[in-house]
C-alpha cells in the first residue's frame, strides 16, 4: 500500500513539471487507461471478465458531459456524478446478469456495450452521432489537469486496493476460488458479486468522466467494445495478479500507441504485434517478470553461500 501511494505521489508531482503539449496529453491518457484497466481487474477478483467496462465508462463520460454542458454543475459534482450513475445502472445490470458465469457473462457485457453505443448515437439529447462538445474542466485547474487526473486516478486505485485487502476483498477471492463453500456458510454469493461489480463500475464511471474532461468532446464511437479490449490488453501485458499490473500495462501500451500513431496504416499491426509478443514472452505480465527476476537475484547469493567450501 505504501509503495502504491508513494508511486502515485511521485507520478503526480512529476506530471506538474511536464507543462502543456503532447506530453501532458500522454499523462492524461495514461491516468485514464490505468483506472479503466484497474476497474476490469477488480471484477476479476470474483472470477469474471467484465467486457461491460466500456459501457459504464461511457455512462460516466456522458453523465459528466450532461452535468457540465446542460446544468453547469461544478467539476467535482460532474466527476462524481459520472461514477454514481455508472454504479447505479451497474447495480441493476449486475443483479440480472451475474446469475450467469464465464463466457455467458462476458458476451452479455459485450452486447450491453454495443447497445449503449447505439443509444448514444440515436439520442438527440446526447448529440447523436456528432456527440457532445464543450466539456471543459474549470479554468482554475485547466493548466494543471494532468496532475489532477493522475491524483484522482491514484486515489480511486488505492481505494480499490484497500477494498481488495479488506475482509470484503478476501470474500471476493473466496467466491472466485469456490463460491459453493461461501454459499454453504450462509453468505449471499450473488449479493457479494453485485457489490464487487458496482464498486468496479463506479471506478469505470470516474475514468469516463476524466475522459470527457480530458478530451472536451465525446462521441458514441469512443465507447465501443474496443475500449474494453484495450483495458484487457493493459491488464494482460502488465499482469493481472498484482495491483501494479494495470498501471505498468497502461504506461507501456499508451507510450507504444503514441509511437505507433506515426506509422500510418501500420499502426494497428504494430500495436497488435506488441501486445501478442508481450503476452507470449511474459505470461504473468511485466510485473510477474520483474518479480521472477527479483527472486532469481535473491536466490543466487543464497545458493553461492550454501555451497560447501573445498
Amino acid at each position: 500500500m505504501t509503495g502504491l501511494v508513494a508511486g502515485f505521489a511521485a507520478f503526480a508531482i512529476g506530471s506538474a513539471f511536464v507543462g502543456g503539449g503532447y506530453a501532458s496529453n500522454l499523462i492524461l491518457w495514461i491516468a485514464v487507461a490505468m483506472l479503466s484497466a484497474s476497474s476490469m481487474r477488480f471484477v476479476l477478483l470474483i472470477g469474471e471478465l467484465n467486457f461491460a467496462t466500456a459501457a459504464f465508462y461511457g455512462l460516466g463520460a456522458y453523465s459528466a458531459g450532461v452535468a457540465t454542458t446542460n446544468f453547469d454543475a461544478p467539476f467535482v459534482v460532474a466527476l462524481l456524478g459520472g461514477g454514481v450513475v455508472a454504479a447505479a445502472i451497474s447495480a441493476l445490470f449486475g443483479f440480472v446478469t451475474l446469475k450467469t458465469k464465464g463466457p455467458y457473462f462476458l458476451l452479455i457485457g459485450f452486447a450491453f456495450t454495443e447497445v449503449m453505443r447505439l443509444v448514444y448515437s440515436r439520442s438527440n439529447a446526447l448529440g447523436g452521432n456528432s456527440g457532445m462538445v464543450g466539456i471543459f474542466p474549470p479554468s482554475a485547474i485547466a493548466s494543471w489537469f494532468p496532475t489532477v487526473a493522475v491524483t484522482i486516478a491514484g486515489v480511486v486505485i488505492v481505494a480499490l486496493y484497500a477494498i481488495e485487502r479488506s475482509s470484503l476483498g478476501k470474500l471476493f477471492v473466496a467466491i472466485r476460488d469456490n463460491d459453493q463453500v461461501v454459499q454453504s456458510v450462509g453468505i449471499s454469493v450473488h449479493g457479494i458479486k453485485v457489490t464487487c461489480f458496482v464498486i468496479a463500475s463506479f471506478a469505470a464511471g470516474i475514468a469516463g468522466s476524466l475522459h470527457a474532461f480530458a478530451n472536451n468532446v465525446i462521441s458514441p464511437a469512443d465507447f465501443g467494445f474496443l475500449l474494453s479490449t484495450f483495458a484487457l490488453a493493459y491488464l494482460k501485458v502488465g499482469g493481472e495478479d498484482s495491483v501494479f499490473g494495470p498501471i505498468a500495462g497502461a504506461v507501456l501500451l499508451v507510450l507504444l500507441g503514441s509511437v505507433a500513431m506515426g506509422m500510418g496504416a501500420g499502426e494497428h499491426i504494430f500495436y497488435g504485434a506488441a501486445i501478442v509478443l508481450a503476452v507470449l514472452a511474459m505470461p504473468k505480465g511485466i510485473v510477474g517478470l520483474v518479480a521472477a527476476l527479483g527472486r532469481q537475484v535473491v536466490r543466487r547469493p543464497r545458493a553461492v553461500a550454501a555451497r560447501p567450501a573445498r
